[in-house]
């Protein structure tokens, strides 16, 4: 087999490329002899792959590894005298038109497939080594990104990277692993390089003098912000924050120009107020106006060091009038000690705050230092408070169980003639568990007695019957009885409210207590009484009550007061009875940890016995004349709760989803089943939510559509 290979044309070929690769010999070659020494020409024309990477390996002294996938012709010309390197470099650039790769390894190359070079311990560099990799090798380099976001090149470095080839981002210390050919690393790098750069602009503070920094910044936020559906609206947006401190607003914008264009709005806004006085009105957005206006006097009559004003002088108290039912917001009346006017320094107008309640605004009297004073506080106590959804578990478990066992003996001797009858009975307890009236009853029941019949007891009954005169008589009367009784309850009232504001829930009855009771004689002196009962009604069932703290580190105090009652007998003399169980405390949880705020675990054991004295004590024979009970009750009662912070819109639609579709599938299973015999009246469901609200419109009913006036122009005539 050898010797025929050896025959072959295609394998002498490549024999004599090899030996002229080595010895550089004057033998006429099979293809262009050597230039020089250390240069020889190449022409490989629909050659194997595997002998074309081994004749370059003689020439080049380097050792290949090629992967058995490595397969098909290749052709490699060069026109003229190459050295080793560049021989190398034409044969990598020629295996990567194929699909393949070279990957340096230690004194070694390996040829694989593309997808597989990433895979393979390719050089790793890192930006700033000396060694830099060249031609079409495969390698990994890392790019340590001192401005950009290492997310953000992803998306923009993935197209030019062959799809072979890998990019990941590292957000922790915020660089970029790349995997490609060495020569589109380096185009990478340059890329990265122009990328990497701080903002064109720096940050601008441009002070107001006039004005209210907060008020002119959402002024040219407004004005200076782009089109929303203009591509590249982020990147030519212009930010401006206000800084309450100095009464500045910081500009930050992605070109001089945009920039020149904020700081001339802020100077043209930034001016004297044309209307002579004092007065401002502030809308507030989240803060109650009423609150807010007694904070704020209590803070300008007691702070001494605004400017522009004078420590408060003591004062005497002053008895403070409500306003007069029927003024105008309250306004009307005299004003109370802490809303007096504040003097100011160098015989200034005095100031005062009050608030209006029907449009939540604030009216405030003052020069201009202590209302931009003011206007910080303001800005720093109207903020959207958080919510706090609670959700509690009052679990309550109880196992009651029972047994009894009696016998019970009555006897009586001579007929209804004799002068003198002896008899005997043993008899137990009362009411039910009294076996002689469960006798009278079944001999009422037969007719032999006269008066009302008392039902037997619960349980078994046996008895040894034997006739007297023809009638049913008991010689002996024996019952057992075995209960078991268990009660699963499971209650979750859920309630939300705001930081701070007590809310509270109530699902019961409200039963009526007699808390008094009188007669009169009857008027117009006619005979009889009048009968009065004074009544106070009180809920009874559960009861939650709430006031929940959300402190800066994200944990809720809670104030809470749990009740659960229930009414156990109404048929006593002096009232209706009933049981309470009930939990007051403060606890600390964090947000969204369900904590356990106490409960009840008992176990009550009953065991009794009533006997004949004496009878009862003989051993076996005893049991005769005893009746025996025995019982055992378990309560297992828990309340778990589990607070959750909702400070945003996002979060409280997602609380209502939930609860939305739990309550709606449960309408949907609870549907009356279809039936041949009833017609379908229909039943009432809630509508799917859609974008956070019911689909339609309405929760009970789509609103109709109503066409749009003729005069109103159409959406695409829009702008």
């Amino acid at each position: 087999m050898q010797k025929h290979i050896k025959k072959h044309p295609q394998w002498q070929r490549m024999r004599a490329t090899a030996i002229l690769l080595l010895s550089m010999a004057a033998i006429p070659p099979a293809w262009p002899a050597t230039s020089t020494e250390n240069e020889a020409t190449l022409n490989f024309v629909g050659a194997d792959i595997e002998a074309v990477i081994k004749a370059v390996g003689h020439y080049t002294n380097t050792t290949f590894i090629i992967d058995p996938r490595v397969k098909g012709t290749i052709n490699l010309v060069a026109e003229t005298a190459l050295t080793k390197a560049q021989a190398l470099s034409l044969l990598a650039s020629a295996l990567r038109l194929q699909g393949y790769a070279m990957v340096a390894g230690d004194g070694f190359t390996k040829v694989v497939p593309e997808a597989d070079a990433k895979l393979q311990a390719t050089p790793t560099q890192v930006r700033g080594d000396a060694a830099r990799l060249k031609g079409d090798q495969i390698g990994t380099r890392i790019f340590r990104l001192n401005y950009e976001s290492a997310g953000n090149l992803v998306a923009v470095l993935r197209p030019l990277i062959s799809p072979n080839n890998t990019i990941n981002a590292n957000p922790g210390n915020n660089s970029l692993v790349i995997t490609d050919y060495a020569d589109n690393l380096n185009r990478l790098g340059k890329i990265i390089a122009a990328l990497d750069a701080p903002a064109t602009s720096d940050l601008d503070v441009v002070p107001v003098r006039y004005g209210i920094a907060a008020d002119i910044a959402v002024m040219v936020n407004k004005l200076l912000e782009p089109g929303a559906a203009a591509p590249g609206a982020d990147a030519g947006r212009v930010s401006l924050i206000a800084d309450s401190r100095t009464n500045a607003v910081i500009v930050r914008a992605p070109s001089q120009a945009r920039a020149n264009l904020a700081k001339s709005l802020i100077a043209k806004l930034d001016q004297p107020t044309a209307q002579p006085g004092n007065v401002h009105v502030v809308y507030l957005k989240n803060a109650d106006a009423t609150k807010l206006a007694l904070t704020l006097r209590s803070v300008v009559g007691a702070d001494g060091t605004a400017p522009g004003s004078t420590p408060a002088t003591p004062t005497t108290p002053t008895q403070y009038s409500a306003p007069a039912q029927g003024s105008a917001n309250g306004m009307a009346g005299t004003m109370p000690p802490s809303a007096a006017p504040v003097a100011l320094s160098a015989g200034g107008a005095a100031g005062f705050i009050q608030a209006d309640a029907a449009t939540n605004t604030l009216i405030i009297t003052a020069s201009e230092p202590i209302y931009r004073n003011l206007r910080t506080v303001i800005d720093q106590l109207d903020v959207r408070r958080a919510q706090v959804y609670i959700e509690s578990l009052i679990v309550e478990v109880t196992a009651d169980k029972a047994a009894e066992f009696g016998i019970q003996w009555l006897g009586l001797s001579g007929d209804s003639g004799s002068s003198y009858r002896l008899g005997g009975g043993t008899s137990f307890s009362t009411g039910g568990d009294n076996l002689v009236n469960q006798a009278i009853a079944m001999r009422s029941a037969t007719g032999g007695v006269a008066g009302t019949p008392v039902p037997p007891g619960p349980g078994l009954t046996l008895g040894i019957f034997r006739q007297i005169n023809g009638a049913l008589g008991l010689g002996a009367l024996a019952r057992a009885l075995e209960s078991d009784a268990n009660t699963n309850i499971l209650s979750t009232p859920n309630l939300i409210t705001l930081d701070n504001e007590e809310a509270k829930i109530i699902v019961g009855q409200n039963v009526p207590f007699i808390t008094g009771q009188y007669t009169t004689q009857a008027s117009g002196g006619g005979a009889g009484v009048n009968p009065f009962q004074t009544i106070e009604r009180k809920d009874v069932g559960l009861s939650l009550r709430v006031r929940p703290q959300i402190s800066e580190g994200g944990t809720v105090k809670m104030a809470i007061y749990q009740e659960t009652s229930a009414v156990q007998s109404t048929t006593n003399a002096a009232g209706i009875i009933t049981s309470k169980r009930s939990i007051e405390t403060n606890v600390l949880a964090d947000d969204g940890q369900i904590i356990v705020l106490g409960g009840l675990i008992e176990d009550t054991v009953g065991d009794g016995v009533e006997k004949v004295p004496g009878l009862g004590d003989i051993p076996i024979i005893g049991n005769l004349f005893k009746y025996q009970k025995r019982s055992r009750k378990k309560t297992n009662l828990m309340v778990f709760l589990r607070p959750t912070v909702i400070r945003s819109s996002e979060q409280s639609a997602s609380v209502v989803a939930d609860r939305y579709d739990y309550i709606r599938g449960t309408e949907i299973a609870a549907q009356p089943g279809k039936t041949i015999f009833l017609p379908d009246t229909g039943a009432p469901v809630l509508p799917p939510l859609e974008g956070g609200q019911p689909i339609g419109g309405s929760f009970l009913k789509p609103i109709p559509a109503v066409p749009a006036p003729a005069t109103v122009p159409a959406p695409e005539n829009l702008h």
